[in-house]
């Protein structure tokens, strides 16, 4: 009697859902050491919003020089992302962030030490170099890592680490800014240099991407990765041949080292993803860059790196008042990208987006309306000053909650194993050159048309990327590679396809309920469909 309970239980166990595999602590551990080298950029970006106020006194230069200095590591940083695509493919996402953190540690020694603009300017290239490289392989490095069950969370890491380092830059304005004016700015930026030495030695403890020792032919290694960053043995090896299958390795190849056959080279590359692609590259090419082009002309470093100027505008005249404010809106920034992190699995990325920049659409419109109102009065207007300050809180909070950790993640996860490095570089090359054109413009826009009328502007380009968003990029929480390549192809016909895989789903859990699966049905598309959904949520 109690066997035929037991065998009872066992039986309706065997239908129970399957349970949410556990946190894998290691992929975690892996990823926020890799994501140590976004707070390269994000230190830059936090610091200069207050150095810049010295550096202004100390060296006697006009707006025009401001803007360009300020803006300038943007561009600067191309020479390192076109860089980074190939030398991560050459050394390994791993010694390519040591390269990273060399190049921005000799950088902030440079900038530290400047006695001439000119002296500045070329410490801001060689940190925009290290900058460059920093952006492009941490996000890779990430995905490639991740199981599939907490991707978007994972990948979300590099924009964490760059809202902390925004902060961290932040609190290093106030805490130097008594210093003598002399001395204040040089120890801001020359400080910078001690993240870079401990993300050079943390990738010590780092191991090397699975898919990059896959196609060095490197497949032991890469096996015993995958059984670390996996959430079972089963998923493992399940990444591994997709890994191979993208590498061109035969399945039945098993050794411990192989011979990897000669990939496509990067001419080819090019071809593929630019010159002459295939419909579902085109749309996935066309998504990166867009979310990478969006991101920053929604005016975001406008904000960032000119809040002093901003908070100035609405009111506040002390260097220290302005600074402590700066300090404030890198505290929301930082505590809303974590309430992000863990929504991304949950959530989508879409509805994060689509809420995200609608918000930020109507915090840029409050923002502007209140700088304008406030450049028009000739009194101080409290309420004004107030509506300002806090929508600039709501702007960075809104950003930091969808538009800034799901450019990295989306970008990161469409493109396939082959064209991945390229086509993250493509998008942080676009996201770089954007950011820097809205830093070395935003002073002369404001001079131009009002500060009011600028953050207007960027307003308008907010709510041209939600259409941008809503109309041509679908969602891509738990999709396999295969499900992603059917999705993107139809551009904003990507709805028709996406409810054509969920009938087809629907249709093979029935069947699996039933026990009525025919693994020789004549319907190609089920076919291919069952094949796919056989596979845990994987993207190689």
């Amino acid at each position: 009697m109690e066997e035929d309970k037991q065998n009872q239980v066992a039986r309706i166990q065997d239908f129970d859902p399957p349970k949410k595999p556990k946190t894998n602590k290691y992929a975690i551990a892996c990823t926020f050491l890799a994501s140590l080298s976004s707070i390269l950029l994000g230190y830059d970006i936090g610091v200069m919003s207050g150095a810049i106020i010295y550096i202004k006194k100390d060296l006697h230069i006009t707006d025009v020089q401001v803007e360009i200095l300020v803006g300038i590591l943007n561009v600067y940083s191309l020479f390192g992302s076109a860089a980074a695509g190939r030398t991560s493919d050459w050394i390994g996402r791993r010694y390519t962030m040591v390269v990273a953190a060399g190049i921005f540690f000799a950088g902030a020694l440079l900038m530290g030490f400047a006695t001439t603009y000119a002296f500045l300017m070329f410490g801001r290239f060689v940190a925009g170099v290290g900058v460059g490289y920093a952006l492009m392989v941490a996000p890779v490095y990430t995905a490639e890592v991740s199981p599939a069950s907490s991707r978007g969370f994972l990948t979300s890491f590099p924009e964490v680490f760059i809202n902390f380092g925004i902060l961290m830059g932040y609190v290093s304005n106030v805490a130097f800014s008594k210093l003598p004016t002399h001395l204040s700015w040089r120890f801001m930026l020359g400080i910078g240099a001690v993240p870079s030495v401990f993300l050079a030695v943390s990738v010590l403890a780092m191991p090397e991407s699975p898919r990059w020792l896959v196609m060095q032919g490197r497949l032991g290694d890469a096996r015993r990765v995958l059984n670390k960053t996996s959430d079972s043995l089963q998923e493992a090896q399940l990444r591994l041949a997709d890994i191979k299958q993208a590498a061109g390795i035969p399945e039945n190849c098993n050794d411990d080292i192989v011979e990897v056959p000669k990939r496509a080279n990067g001419d080819n590359v090019w071809k593929e993803l630019i010159f002459s692609p295939t419909p579902a590259i085109r749309h996935i090419l066309i998504t990166g860059v867009g979310i990478h082009f969006f991101q920053q002309a929604s005016g975001i470093d406008a904000v960032v790196l000119y809040s002093p100027k901003i908070f100035e505008k609405a009111g506040i005249k002390s260097d220290h008042d302005r600074l402590l404010c700066t300090v404030a809106v890198g505290v929301v920034k930082t505590l809303f990208i974590l309430v992000a992190t863990f929504m991304l699995d949950r959530s989508g990325r879409r509805p994060l987006l689509l809420t995200s920049v609608g918000g930020m659409v109507a915090s840029l419109v409050l923002l502007a309306t209140g700088l304008t109102i406030i450049d028009h009065s000739e009194q101080k207007l409290v309420w004004a000053i107030a509506l300002c300050i806090s929508m600039v809180l709501a702007y960075v909070a809104l950003f930091s909650i969808g538009m800034g950790p799901i450019t990295w993640v989306y970008s990161s996860e469409i493109f396939p194993l082959t064209l991945r490095a390229t086509g993250c570089s493509i998008g942080v090359a676009v996201n770089r050159v954007t950011s820097g054109v809205v830093s070395m413009t935003f002073l002369s826009l404001q001079k131009a048309i009002t500060i009011g009328a600028a953050f207007f502007l960027y307003a308008a380009l907010a709510a041209v990327a939600w259409v941008f968003f809503y109309t041509l990029m679908p969602e891509t929480q738990g999709k396999t590679l295969e499900e992603m390549e059917t999705l993107f192809g139809t551009f904003w016909n990507w709805r028709e396809r996406g409810r054509e895989l969920k009938e087809l789903k629907k249709t093979e859990k029935n069947s699996n309920d039933n026990g009525q699966i025919q693994m020789g049905t004549n319907n190609p598309a089920m076919q291919n469909f069952m094949m796919v959904s056989a596979q845990p949520n994987i993207v190689v």
